[in-house]
């Protein structure tokens, strides 16, 4: 699969899906801000902006948490790369309670219709994106939603390790974009 991967704050670490993923597939790149752990909006936008294009219009876009947002603002902007599409996983609320400080940067990221084709997975139980503010920022960017059960932030401390589930999730997505060309 060609792929971007875009984690949040601090790069996801060793035992996270994305990682893993990574790991066993070839054809999935990370993006590569300069700052992991004190997140500049602008610097993520150069990063993705640069491995989007990097990855070709067939990428799709692969988001966790904080890099949800950072796809987001890539994609909804004007001069947006093209990509297949976008598959978001625990997207936080920047209102809610548990956003970051560090990540206040991407507070004005608000979700738009995203112009490609768009899946955002969401835990019922996510601590940094409650189910409701998730399904209405799916709304927002005309996305399809699909709930993944109660895993919290759907990340390493989840213990869903390879997420099989979510890697099927993403493999049907990208047959669908495949099947729509």
């Amino acid at each position: 699969m060609n792929g971007v991967v875009v984690p949040g704050i601090d790069g996801s670490g060793p035992e996270h899906w994305q990682t893993l993923w990574e790991a066993s597939d070839p054809g999935l790149v990370r993006f590569a801000p300069a700052s992991w752990t004190a997140p500049d909006r602008d610097d993520w936008r150069r990063a993705l902006r640069a491995a989007i294009v990097a990855a070709g219009p067939d990428a799709i876009v692969i988001a966790h948490s904080l890099g949800c947002l950072a796809a987001v603002d890539v994609l909804t902007a004007p001069d947006a790369p093209p990509c297949a599409g976008v598959f978001l996983v625990a997207v936080p609320d920047v209102d809610g309670p548990r956003y970051p400080d560090a990540a206040a940067s991407f507070r004005p990221v608000r979700p738009t219709p995203i112009g490609v084709p768009a899946v955002v997975v969401a835990s019922t139980d996510d601590e940094f994106g409650p189910f409701a503010a998730v399904a209405g920022f799916a709304a927002d960017l005309e996305a399809r939603l699909v709930v993944a059960g109660a895993h919290g932030h759907l990340n390493a401390l989840s213990g869903i390790g390879h997420w099989p589930e979510g890697r099927a999730l993403l493999e049907d997505f990208a047959a669908e974009l495949r099947s729509a060309v």
